[in-house]
């Protein structure tokens, strides 16, 4: 369950925010998120179905001064951050497998669970450019 993942060159990643409602705490939606996140990782975890491995990341509140860029003041960039709750990365072998599984009935039946939650919720692609991990001495 927290294995560490390896990600190929090549595939994609969604990057989904989610952003809960008022009042509800990321505790109130782990078991639904857990239970949606098992549901992918055991369905659609082959070939066919493409998914390569995923992360669920809860929003700390940190912004880095040394990596953003721009005349916005910390609390400025803060309320932008706020967007989102929890982000959801997954890793996929291609977007139309992504895009497959997530039309799939399973998934909309737990999706839509946790969005009962959610105020508001995307996801946005993006295609691998580049991955390094540091070299050896």
């Amino acid at each position: 369950m927290f294995h560490p993942i390896n990600i190929p060159f090549g595939c994609v990643m969604l990057f989904n925010v989610v952003d809960l409602k008022d009042g509800v705490t990321v505790e109130d939606v782990e078991l639904v998120l857990g239970n949606m996140c098992n549901v992918v990782k055991n369905n659609y975890g082959d070939d066919h179905g493409g998914f390569i491995g995923g992360q669920v990341y809860k929003n700390s509140g940190f912004v880095s001064d040394e990596g953003s860029l721009g005349d916005d003041d910390r609390d400025e960039k803060r309320v932008k951050q706020r967007m989102g709750d929890l982000v959801i990365v997954t890793y996929w072998n291609s977007f139309e497998q992504h895009e497959k599984s997530h039309a799939d009935e399973l998934f909309n039946k737990h999706f839509s669970e946790l969005a009962s939650f959610c105020d508001d919720t995307y996801e946005v692609g993006y295609e691998m450019l580049w991955q390094g991990v540091p070299e050896d001495d």
